[in-house]
């Protein structure tokens, strides 16, 4: 893992085998918290799933938050989906819940993506080559 100089934010490097790892730890953290909000009486399926999508694409990258993201949706259709520890027809709340779950991971996928690349950018001191500012009118 290397440190963005700026902004403190560890970084693996995309499609490493340490990006997929992690996550799969925040997915399985991820899923301890939602069981704990399920257990408090919480119905919001994939509440907890969808910051740590947004910080795992950070750090991660893309391909990572991708791969959690499609790791989600049938651990949570198994696990906290009543009935509970089984695979059942969705009915079509369920359905929509998992629809607008993908939806949101996409946008929130591509906005921690976009985040991560500014970030670099910022890091290698912007998008002027050194010695020019944009106040300053070469002709």
């Amino acid at each position: 893992m290397k440190r963005a100089g700026l902004f403190g934010v560890p970084r693996v490097r995309p499609w490493s085998w340490q990006a997929f790892l992690l996550g799969c730890v925040v997915v399985a953290v991820s899923a301890v918290l939602q069981g704990i909000c399920v257990a408090l009486g919480a119905k919001l399926y994939f509440a907890v799933f969808l910051p740590a999508l947004f910080v795992l694409g950070l750090i991660a990258g893309a391909p990572a938050a991708v791969f959690a993201a499609l790791f989600t949706v049938p651990l949570v259709w198994w696990a906290f989906i009543p009935p509970f520890f089984e695979f059942n027809a969705l009915s079509s709340a369920n359905t929509d819940s998992i629809n607008l779950f993908c939806l949101l991971a996409v946008l929130l996928i591509g906005l921690a993506d976009l985040c991560r690349e500014t970030i670099r950018i910022i890091r290698r001191g912007g998008l002027n080559p050194p010695g020019e500012s944009a106040a300053t009118n070469p002709q």
